[in-house]
Order: C-alpha cells, then structure tokens, then sequence
C-alpha cells in the first residue's frame, strides 16, 4: 500500500515536470543548471526531479561515449577493405537522411527524446529497461 503523504508519490509540480522535460531535451544541460542551482540554494530536490534529471545525463553521457567508441570502431575498421565494405552496407541505411533529412537512427533517438520527455511532463516515471533500473537504485 502506498502511502499518500510519502514525497515519491507526490504529484509533481509543474516546474519540476517543465525542467524534468527540458533535461531530456538539452541532453541533461537544464537539469545540471537545475541541480548547481539546489545546490547553491541549500534545497533538495524530490526524488521524481532526480529520477528524471539523472536519468537525462546518465543517457547523454552513454550516447556521446557510444559515439567515441563507434568512431574509433570505424577508423580501425577502414583499414580491412572487405571488413570494410561489409560495415558500409550495414550502416549505410541507418544513418542516410530518408524522412525530413533524417536518418532511421536520428528518428529513433527522436521518439526516445520525446518519449521521456513527454512522460516526465505528463508527471511519471519513464522506464528505460537497465537504465531506469540503475537510476531507481542510485536515486533516492
């Protein structure tokens, strides 16, 4: 049984749906200047502010990494002509603009974006599968 009084099940307040919304929408930007501004205010933040917030940036960090190790990847592939010309027609498809001078992988991150943004607006709790999972452990 939940309890009603308890700041998880809380509705949120609307800034904190705004801002939870926007941090997914600036990769997590809005979110830090959110949590620098607690910080240097002495408050603390709901748990549904952190979820929402950390969760932004642990994603933002996981995409820019991937795409350090996808680069590098490809460098050390480009020297294997047949490895080569094999990744060519994998991932060629996914990343030429097709709909509205966007990629397939373009338009899925898109959609997850607005996703979680839409959920955090709406007042609830995403679920990414493994990554909400190391939010909800880590955010309390």
């Amino acid at each position: 049984m939940h309890n009603k009084n308890n700041s998880r099940y809380e509705k949120p307040f609307m800034i904190e749906r705004i801002v939870s919304a926007l941090s997914y929408l600036t990769s997590g930007v809005v979110g830090f200047i959110w949590l620098i501004l607690g910080v240097l205010t002495k408050s603390s933040l709901k748990p549904f502010m952190k979820y929402h917030i950390f969760q932004s940036i642990f994603l933002a960090m996981g995409y820019f990494l991937l795409l350090i190790i996808l680069e590098q990847v490809s460098v050390i592939i480009n020297f294997i002509p047949v490895v080569r010309n094999i990744f060519s027609l994998i991932i060629f498809p996914l990343v030429v603009p097709i709909i509205f001078g966007l990629s397939i992988v373009q338009i899925l991150i898109y959609t997850l974006l607005f996703y979680l943004a839409v959920t955090s607006f709406m007042g609830r709790y995403s679920y990414i599968p493994w990554i909400s999972e190391i939010i909800k452990k880590n955010v309390r």
